[in-house]
């Protein structure tokens, strides 16, 4: 298990282990950091030398860009994947954490909703670190304060394909929603496969009265159940750990009609036909 210091995770407004539909991010073992300016540079989550930069293709999307950029860091103990980042780097560069590795892009690999994020993977030295899959367990050593939640909230902001909620908020550092057993959770519940939980946990987690999941330390999977707003299906909820004021992220993959101002309730229910993207 690696551990990523608090004093790097502190740089960066969110955290996410476990909201990605990809592999990389399976049992926590990648993480998404957002520094909270799409478009703006990306600090360097880690110090050394960097071994490599390579440009890959991604999913065609019309909100994207066609390519994105893997840039490899030798942090003398484990060779460290950065994604999602015009690079401005060069090999043989030596970088600190802080420094500006590029440019955040809006990568085909992120759903419409998704803001600008650095991610971060580690791989052994003698590890392909070109490969998707095949990082190490990840744990960041900071404390997450479960936020409990009514469903009920005031949407804030909206984009096409979400609406940010005023609720639940509180909570010193980094908070995250939490299951009605008072776990902090991480993912997207249901849209993609498996969740988090940022904090050990094991058996059933419930939200908002109802069983969504079932924990197996840190790891967490979706129960077959459909998240409403008002009554109106959405794609499900965007879970991850923020220092800066917490709101409910509700996403549509196919759009909303909801406006700055609506009072909305959430709930979930049982369904046969859980929406799931990845």
């Amino acid at each position: 298990m690696i551990t990523l210091p608090g004093a790097v995770v502190r740089r960066y407004e969110r955290f996410s282990l476990y909201n990605s539909p990809y592999p990389a991010h399976d049992r926590g073992c990648a993480v998404d950091l957002y520094p909270g300016e799409n478009g703006g540079p990306a600090p360097s989550p880690v110090a050394g030398r960097v071994l490599d930069t390579r440009t890959v293709d991604c999913p065609p999307r019309e909100y994207a860009v066609d390519e994105d950029h893997l840039i490899l860091v030798d942090t003398e103990e484990y060779v460290a994947r950065v994604l999602h980042v015009d690079p401005a780097v060069d090999p043989g560069q030596t970088v600190a954490v802080g420094d500006s590795l590029g440019t955040l892009i809006r990568s085909g690999f992120f759903g419409r909703w998704v803001d600008d994020h650095v991610h971060l993977g580690f791989r052994d030295p003698d590890a392909n670190p070109y490969r998707a899959s095949g990082s190490l367990p990840l744990e960041l050593d900071v404390d997450v304060s479960p936020l409990a939640w009514d469903g009920i909230g005031t949407v804030v902001e909206t984009g096409p394909t979400y609406a940010l909620l005023d609720a639940p908020t509180g909570g010193e550092g980094f908070a995250a929603l939490a299951s009605d057993e008072g776990v902090p959770l991480d993912g997207g519940l249901v849209h993609y496969t498996g969740g988090g939980a940022l904090r050990s946990h094991e058996g059933s987690v419930s939200l908002l009265g109802r069983e969504v999941g079932t924990a197996d330390g840190r790891g967490v999977s979706w129960a077959d159940v459909a998240v409403r707003a008002n009554g109106v299906r959405a794609t499900g909820l965007s879970l991850f750990a923020s220092q800066v004021p917490f709101g409910a992220k509700l996403v549509f993959h196919e759009g909303h009609d909801f406006a700055v101002d609506d009072e909305v309730t959430v709930s979930v229910d049982p369904t046969a036909e859980p929406t799931r993207l990845g």
